[in-house]
């Protein structure tokens, strides 16, 4: 199972503890995640499925190359892992 986890930020707005879900993407493991929690699905994706661009994700700590599609490839133990992104300067 794919352990996908929120950030903590998040629980003012919506409960989001970590959810197990059978995926062999980034795109499935968050739809699956957004099946059981689907309040968290607007925090994270856009109008059009898309990852808002204050938001990162990272598979085992490295971040995902498919911010669009989200097409990342896991394995049955990845840890996906949703942030927000930082900027500032």
């Amino acid at each position: 199972m794919v352990l996908v986890s929120f950030p903590r930020v998040l629980e003012r707005h919506v409960a989001c503890p970590p959810v197990e879900v059978d995926a062999a993407t980034v795109r499935q493991a968050l739809e699956r995640a957004f099946a059981q929690l689907p309040a968290v699905r607007a925090y994270v994706l856009d109008e059009d499925g898309e990852l808002r661009p204050h938001m990162a994700v990272f598979v085992d700590g490295v971040p995902v190359k498919d911010r669009r599609k989200l097409g990342d490839k896991l394995t049955a133990r990845a840890e996906v892992q949703v942030m927000q992104a930082l900027s500032g300067g």
